[in-house]
């Protein structure tokens, strides 16, 4: 079962232009996404802000499916 991203995160119009972001800090879902594939792992993103824990880090990727699963190709 995949993890319920929206007790992870959240929209704040004033924070981050109004991103995605993880609740309780100003890192953005893009910021996470984009570590990842920069080839980060999880350990060493939370090695690099260890205020993130590993259920943040998938609730990322969970909200990441859950838009690439809603896009639609027209």
């Amino acid at each position: 079962m995949m993890i319920d991203f929206k007790k992870y995160i959240g929209i704040d119009p004033d924070v981050r232009f109004g991103k995605p972001i993880l609740k309780g800090t100003r890192i953005s879902v893009y910021d996470v996404l984009a570590w990842m594939a920069e080839g980060m792992s999880v350990q060493e993103i939370i090695h690099d802000f260890p205020e993130l824990e590993e259920e943040q880090i998938k609730a990322c990727l969970a909200y990441a499916a859950e838009k690439e699963n809603k896009l639609r190709v027209v």
